[in-house]
């Protein structure tokens, strides 16, 4: 074992030798190694951060939940919209009907979703999202209040013209979130309302999902005392319960729906049984291709990396013939020289991979400032990265490793 050990630790300072002595020849010959591992990691890492955010996106939506609209949640150059246009929008009479008809469902709830202003003194805000929603909506979606507190039963029964602000339009109105807690606002149509809670600071969004931070959350019961509910984009939220598949809720629904709004059988839907959980599969191709043409780019440099470590050491190889020759003549054995000069190739490999790792690492915290998103380098991704460097050494440096493995000594010994 120690021998081992003492093997690798030769190999290693070999390799950092060799770095040292020649920093600019060594360098550009593990240009493409560096490169390659740059492109590897900084892609990966890119698209796990994005695959991470862009799932955190769709959880905001409500975990196995079904949304009930007029609308095909999707698009494409063959969406017919003119098809889903002249369809009924949900009412909220029929999600209190599906509450009858579905009680397998864990939450049910109705929204509306217009824009408006939203002022307070000399500020004012335009283009503000206006949700209003019913009951059991902060069940199925991922509210988490700072400041303040949600609604209550009482604030949805009468109507109560209170308002939850999202952290950014607080920020923007009061100067920091905490200072709008007991203030009143100005709505559309000039109608006032209390701040009773703040939202917590959600950050951006990579799907258009519910932008919260620039949002702010109504009851239903007040928020149409401001809008038509046909004109504020209803929709119902319906959410599986425990042990409930979504394909089980979709085929209640169905027949829910087709029974509350008395569709013959030839009569084809007029409405939208759209599955959040799925809405992920949409986004695999993209990150499929992503994934492509990082590994392209990659393989290409790493085989030009490969041709630069070999040549280094194929070198390296000439230059230490003699002492590759005194080593042999003392007993050192075939394998031993073949293991060493495997290993000094894979360890320059190592250096050319930490190269490009440190570039990445310096890449994602400029990414993650300017996409307002993390970007983190996975552990995994690491340590298929230093995998890689060791199989490319390998790879680059097995012939002159077999070379100088089968040096006669006494030849190796009189070279200069």
């Amino acid at each position: 074992m120690l021998r081992y050990l003492e093997i690798i630790w030769t190999s290693f300072k070999m390799a950092l030798q060799e770095f040292r002595s020649n920093k600019l020849r060594t360098f550009l010959s593990l240009l493409g190694i560096t490169f390659g591992i740059f492109c590897i990691i900084s892609v990966l890492s890119t698209i796990s951060s994005m695959q991470m955010a862009v799932n955190n996106d769709l959880k905001a939506f409500g975990n196995k939940t079904i949304y009930i609209d007029k609308w095909q949640y999707g698009g494409g150059p063959d969406y017919p919209w003119w098809k889903f246009v002249k369809r009924p929008s949900p009412k909220y009479e029929e999600m209190k009907l599906l509450k009858q008809k579905v009680p397998d469902a864990s939450h049910i709830s109705f929204g509306l979703n217009a824009n408006g202003n939203v002022d307070y003194g000399d500020n004012s805000l335009t283009g503000v999202n206006y949700y209003g929603n019913s009951e059991d909506f902060d069940k199925i979606q991922q509210i988490t209040i700072g400041y303040g507190r949600y609604f209550q039963q009482s604030d949805f029964d009468r109507g109560t013209p209170y308002v939850v602000l999202g952290y950014r339009i607080a920020e923007r109105l009061f100067g920091i979130a905490s200072g709008a807690l007991g203030k009143t606002v100005k709505l559309k149509d000039g109608k006032n309302a209390v701040v009773i809670g703040v939202i917590v600071k959600q950050g951006q969004s990579l799907i258009g999902s519910w932008d919260y931070d620039n949002s702010i959350l109504l009851t239903y019961s007040f928020m149409r005392q401001m809008y038509r509910e046909e004109n504020a984009q209803p929709v119902i939220l319906v959410q599986a319960g425990t042990g409930m598949s979504t394909e089980a809720l979709i085929n209640e629904l169905e027949g829910a729906m087709r029974s509350i709004r008395k569709l013959s059988p030839t009569q084809e839907n007029n409405f939208a049984l759209n599955d959040i959980d799925a809405l992920s599969k949409f986004f695999d191709p993209i990150f499929a291709g992503m994934n492509i043409g990082g590994w392209s780019i990659a393989a290409l440099s790493l085989i030009v990396g490969m041709f630069g470590v070999a040549n280094i050491m194929f070198v390296t190889v000439r230059e230490r013939t003699s002492q590759i020759g005194l080593k042999k003549a003392i007993g050192a054995k075939r394998g031993v020289i073949l293991t060493e000069f495997l290993l000094e190739s894979a360890f320059l490999c190592i250096i050319g991979g930490a190269i490009g790792l440190l570039a990445v690492f310096v890449l994602t915290l400029v990414f993650s400032a300017i996409l307002n998103f993390p970007v983190f380098i996975p552990l995994n991704i690491i340590v298929m990265a230093v995998a890689i460097c060791l199989f490319t050494g390998v790879l680059a440096g097995i012939i002159p490793a077999f070379i100088a493995a089968r040096m006669d000594p006494v030849v190796a010994i009189r070279s200069k």
